[in-house]
């Protein structure tokens, strides 16, 4: 492959991507067995159906064989309606505990080298905190090395959620991408490569829409950021009309409703790559947009949804936009970020995404009407039957692996999910928009064994899912930590997912030491 597209020369070096250091051999997880029988757990299936419970789970094979209804609340279960346990079989113990289809990440970097960041940190924090899955857009460390840890989290010969790869437009090539039938033979060669899909950024419209006819006649699925460099003469109906399948963020769609105008209303003093710019002025976009609920605003969404396309919004990654104290001073930093990752985050005018050159309080505000407005286009998507899925997009502006993806969950809440609808979103919404609903996605017979087990209901608080667990006063006035995933079971491992976040922290901690590093807030 020779050509590149000019658009990815203009992206990817804010990107700082390179290969990270490869993930180790497995020495986690326990099985697989023969057979597997979860026992006595509330099972949330993932398709919205409520919680039912308690159910043994049987696995035979990596696959679920059986769910069976063995009790009643407030009832002690008969010994006899239990599934046997086999010789050679394991059994696990969740009574009371709450199990969910593994979730996916459908925007997962598998970290950088100008994060720092080695493949084990990053896909044990995924793991930790019940990620089984995950869409790696850009293939940033290169798709041949990608796809070996593809194959070997297939085969789980290391620790890590199940990869799907999809290229950058354009990766691999030296030269610009500047004609149609360039595009078609990169694609070609894409797919040959054995790449599950691509990530786009933009390109002039014909070559846009000669890749994306393309990918989709060769059958496979792509991802789009509407960069600002193409977006005024490529929104996202233009897209998926072409073909893409899904978008990511919301760039291109605010543009996809003006009314009044064909470009964002830059200040003329503007340059995309002062990211202070770039991202202060992206705050405003949606207040350029049609209003909810009018003619061209309905139009666009029914067009979508006609299409069957997926929204995938990755609301946190831009959280410090609209409140960067809360964003940089999480709780889980302290324990878990790297000393070279906490780097990369600080005022920077290299770092993608570290666009604090003078952030304030009109930003701030900016972005929370921003918000509001992008919110209300999700939650009435969703509303309509359209199809959104949960990514993270972690490694950049304070947002940390796993930790952003529950935080993700948080945000689909506030936009106005019920939580059966958010944990949809993690599960059967992006094994559909991956196309691997028929293996992964819900809890039902026939399916592979992925799940995720927490012992406290995820439903009545979100926050049981992180890492560092939710906060909770008991009866005797004490301050615990409930929460935390207990366990994350792919292809029938069972992992200690507690254990692995501290092996996280090991990580953490040793770089530290030899550092003698401290985190320090920035100008401190």
């Amino acid at each position: 492959m020779k050509a590149f597209s000019l658009i990815a020369l203009l992206i990817l070096p804010f990107l700082t991507f390179g290969q990270v250091t490869d993930a180790p051999e497995r020495t986690e997880g326990e099985g697989p067995w023969p057979q597997l029988i979860i026992r006595g757990v509330m099972m949330i299936k993932g398709d919205g159906a409520p919680p039912t419970g308690p159910v043994d789970i049987v696995v035979r094979n990596n696959r679920i064989e059986q769910i069976r209804i063995v009790g009643y609340p407030g009832v002690a279960i008969d010994p006899d309606r239990r599934p046997k346990l086999e010789k050679g079989g394991k059994e696990l113990d969740a009574t009371g505990m709450y199990l969910m289809p593994g979730f996916i990440d459908m925007h997962g970097h598998i970290g950088g080298s100008a994060q720092g960041t080695p493949a084990e940190y990053v896909f044990k924090l995924w793991m930790a905190h019940g990620i089984t899955t995950i869409r790696d857009p850009s293939a940033g460390n290169g798709l041949d090395w990608v796809l070996d840890h593809k194959q070997k989290s297939q085969k789980n010969t290391i620790t890590a959620p199940r990869i799907l790869a999809y290229t950058s437009f354009g990766q691999g090539s030296t030269s610009p991408i500047s004609t149609p039938e360039m595009a078609r033979e990169w694609v070609q060669n894409n797919a040959k490569n054995g790449a599950d899909g691509i990530k786009f950024f933009g390109a002039a419209p014909d070559i846009m829409e000669a890749a994306l006819m393309e990918n989709k006649k060769l059958g496979l699925r792509s991802a789009c950021h509407h960069a600002q460099m193409d977006v005024a003469r490529w929104n996202v109906l233009n897209s998926a009309r072409a073909g893409l399948t899904s978008m990511e963020h919301w760039y291109g769609l605010p543009e996809a409703l003006f009314t009044d105008r064909t470009v964002q209303n830059y200040p003329l003093d503007y340059n995309y790559n002062n990211e202070q710019h770039r991202f202060g002025e992206a705050g405003r976009l949606w207040q350029q947009a049609a209003a909810p609920y009018t003619e061209k605003w309905n139009a666009v969404m029914n067009e979508l949804l006609e299409l069957d396309f997926t929204l995938d919004p990755t609301f946190n990654i831009y959280e410090a936009s609209r409140d960067l104290m809360r964003a940089r001073r999480a709780e889980w930093h302290e324990d878990y970020t790297l000393p070279s990752l906490w780097r990369f985050y600080q005022p920077s005018k290299i770092s993608h995404g570290s666009y604090w050159h003078f952030w304030g309080t009109e930003e701030e505000v900016a972005w929370k009407e921003n918000y509001r407005l992008w919110m209300t286009f999700i939650n009435e998507y969703k509303n309509r039957g359209g199809r959104v899925t949960a990514g993270s997009d972690s490694g950049f502006i304070f947002q940390l692996y796993g930790f952003a993806y529950i935080r993700e969950l948080e945000l689909l809440r506030e936009a106005g999910f019920h939580p059966l609808e958010v944990i949809r979103s993690a599960t059967l919404n992006g094994a559909e928009a991956l196309g691997l609903d028929k293996d992964l996605g819900t809890v039902e017979v026939g399916k592979l064994a992925d799940f995720v087990i927490v012992e406290e209901n995820p439903l009545q608080n979100l926050k049981v899912l992180y890492g560092t667990g939710a906060i909770k006063l008991t009866d005797e006035n004490d301050v615990v930590r409930v929460g935390g995933v207990k366990y994350t079971i792919k292809d029938g491992i069972i992992y200690d997912a507690k254990k692995l976040l501290q092996d996280v922290k090991e990580l953490v901690d040793a770089s530290k030491e030899e550092e003698g590093f401290e985190i320090k807030q920035p100008g401190f």
